[in-house]
């Protein structure tokens, strides 16, 4: 007998070699229906998989992420087995699930391409498939019996990755006539598949690399139930209206042009202004906890970056070195600013007492991302972080870190961010050679980190291999409106750039200390916030960040001075809109500032010139009724102070 431990703490024996599926069954068979994957002391298993010693388990159905992952997983070879016999030959490269749904890349094969013309007869056949219920079974091999089966099937896809790997830990997995090489885990059989979409094809380079074959790239969710399925598709049609590209065009909020770049925004003046009131929250915010605001150049010498780690990890994604006259002498566009923080921190002595040191900065970066990973504001070459560096004392560090979870409340609350989670993303411990700095260290800055996390009542989750490479940070994943998880805001611990640069303090004993370093950027970058709130707000912004606040709109030209009287007493107060003097009917007028978001729709007519009034409309709600000017400002001024009221 084995001893099972649940999530509960509860214990019960079990014999030797007893599945996740025969648990679950013994709890429940309604539970049993339920549980896609189970996880064995930390690792997803499948619920087909026997466990053969003492373990705490715990069992995941599709609320949980591990028992979507192995619906999607499943899902994919279940793709892949339709592929195949659609077009005998074809050749598989990696099939994963990802956050929604899941792809597999393929190689069709000489003279045959997939479109997405053709993914209606690829789901016909998946169907067929399901509906067998076939049963996925997992198969351990060596790794010459890997390589021989599918040197037999000639898939020089599944040979390179097979020869990465170490022999021992090589499993195969198959459903129906389709073998494929795979971790898992899997469903026990398709039978739970019961509703299908493909969704788009795209190109792919083999392993990520453009020197590489490109192969042909297929999205697909799929679901256990119709209705969530057509959920889906309906967020999707949303998701599409809120696209914060198309929302960008028509609200006139950025730009992008051949001529300068790609991946290069332009923002045009409402986006300006959306991002000055971005930028000026912000600024108060900070003062208000003690930082001081700095400015560093748009590039420095190869040397910095080569002094702070950036050019070993980085230098392939930046912009190519900027030669000058003197030989040997390399200028590179800025790709980080924290190098030229620490230059700014070693312009003088500092003492014990000088310390916590807070610098920010909305500075701008470059990196040379790759063309095809472009994508409107979210990834971009060229974006301005709103970073700011804390130098502290080993002593004040979590307090430190603790101040900052504090800032990044506080812009969540005032842009309604609601729901999210605190990600703890720590080094991969078996991939140590891809970060800088001492075991001891990244111990220290780990602990310091879920040390806060756990102060705060922050509900985490632990990433391996997703710190940056000089520390272990706290990135915060907010859901939007539509339920889509992002990272927005993000904090670092680094020991390391301080000893890189050589960084100290005198402390009170008068012996020289090095300082710890926290680096965070709550909007993460002004762009990618910009496009995340756009989606959020579906370009619906609250009335303290509108880049307009009001339109005033007249009934024909006869009332125009009154108008222009109007918004000058209403810019006078501090309050942001213009006046729409087209020569347009009244309702086109109306259904164009709707369109805008513009929040308040201002009508002058003869009665509204007579009594020295405005005939008021709230975006999306219509007709509020007559209000003196004066009572007009002063609500708006009162809201936006309601609204604000969280930096009071």
């Amino acid at each position: 007998m084995i001893q099972i431990t649940f999530p509960d703490g509860r214990k019960r024996e079990y014999p030797e070699g007893t599945t996740g599926m025969e648990i679950a069954r013994s709890i429940s068979q309604n539970l049993a229906k339920e549980v896609y994957s189970i996880s064995v002391n930390g690792e997803v298993w499948d619920l087909t998989r026997p466990i053969s010693r003492d373990a705490s388990v715990k069992l995941h159905k599709w609320e949980d992420e591990e028992g979507r992952h192995a619906f999607w997983h499943s899902s994919a070879h279940l793709m892949a087995e339709a592929l195949e016999k659609i077009y005998p030959g074809i050749k598989f490269g990696i099939g994963p699930a990802i956050e929604n749904g899941f792809y597999y890349d393929v190689d069709p094969g000489e003279g045959r391409s997939i479109s997405d013309a053709d993914l209606p007869a690829v789901e016909k056949t998946m169907m067929e498939l399901a509906a067998k219920n076939e049963i996925y079974t997992r198969k351990p091999v060596s790794k010459p019996e890997a390589l021989a089966y599918f040197t037999g099937k000639g898939d020089p896809y599944k040979l390179e990755l097979i020869r990465d790997l170490q022999d021992g830990e090589i499993t195969l997995y198959n459903q129906g006539d389709f073998v494929d090489l795979c971790r898992g885990p899997h469903l026990p059989d398709t039978s739970s598949i019961k509703a299908i979409k493909l969704l788009s094809v795209a190109g792919a380079y083999w392993r990520g690399n453009e020197k590489n074959k490109q192969l042909t790239r297929i999205y697909g969710i799929t679901f256990p139930k119709q209705k969530q399925l057509d959920e889906y598709l309906e967020m999707l049609e949303q998701a599409k209206q809120r696209d914060h590209r198309k929302l960008g065009r028509e609200l006139e909020l950025f730009t992008f042009s051949a001529k300068v770049g790609q991946g290069l925004p332009l923002w045009l003046p409402r986006g300006a202004m959306l991002r000055e009131k971005l930028e000026f929250f912000l600024r108060k915010v900070q003062m208000a906890h003690g930082y001081q605001q700095v400015i560093t150049p748009h590039i420095g010498q190869k040397e910095l970056y080569v002094t702070s780690g950036h050019y070993e990890k980085y230098g392939k994604d930046s912009f190519q070195p900027i030669k000058t006259p003197i030989e040997g002498e390399e200028f590179l566009l800025k790709p980080m600013n924290c190098p030229h923080h620490c230059e700014i921190y070693s312009s003088k002595p500092r003492s014990y007492k000088d310390l916590p040191l807070r610098l920010a900065e909305f500075g701008t970066v470059y990196r040379y991302e790759q063309s095809g990973e472009l994508h409107g504001l979210t990834r971009v070459r060229g974006f301005t972080q709103d970073d700011a560096h804390i130098f502290c004392r080993p002593d004040q560090l979590k307090e430190e870190f603790l101040k900052v979870i504090d800032i990044i409340f506080i812009i969540f609350k005032a842009l309604d961010f609601n729901d999210y989670i605190a990600q703890v993303s720590l080094r991969d411990p078996n991939d140590k050679a891809k970060y800088i700095g001492s075991d001891e260290n990244w111990e220290k800055a780990e602990s310091a980190i879920i040390e806060a996390a756990k102060e705060k009542g922050l509900k985490t989750v632990v990433e391996l291999g997703e710190a940056a490479f000089y520390g272990p940070k706290l990135d915060f994943m907010v859901k939007d409106a539509l339920g889509r998880k992002w990272q927005l805001g993000t904090i670092q611990v680094d020991y390391n750039l301080p000893e890189r640069f050589g960084l100290e303090y005198i402390g009170s004993d008068d012996q020289r200390h090095r300082p710890v370093m926290i680096h965070r950027a709550p909007f993460g970058s002004m762009e990618r916030f910009v496009a995340v709130l756009l989606e959020h707000t579906a370009g619906k912004f609250p009335l303290w960040l509108a880049p307009e606040q009001f339109v005033i709109m007249t009934i024909s030209d006869k009332f125009n001075d009154y108008a222009e009287k109007v918004l000058k007493l209403l810019n006078n107060s501090d309050i942001r809109g213009f006046f729409d003097n087209r020569n347009e009917k009244i309702g086109k007028k109306i259904r164009d500032n709707e369109l805008r978001r513009i929040p308040y729709l201002l009508v002058i007519g003869e009665k509204e010139m007579e009594s020295q009034t405005i005939s008021l409309r709230k975006q999306g709600e219509g007709d509020k009724g007559a209000m003196p000017v004066e009572e007009f400002a002063r609500f708006v001024q009162e809201e936006v102070k309601r609204q604000l009221q969280i930096l009071d």
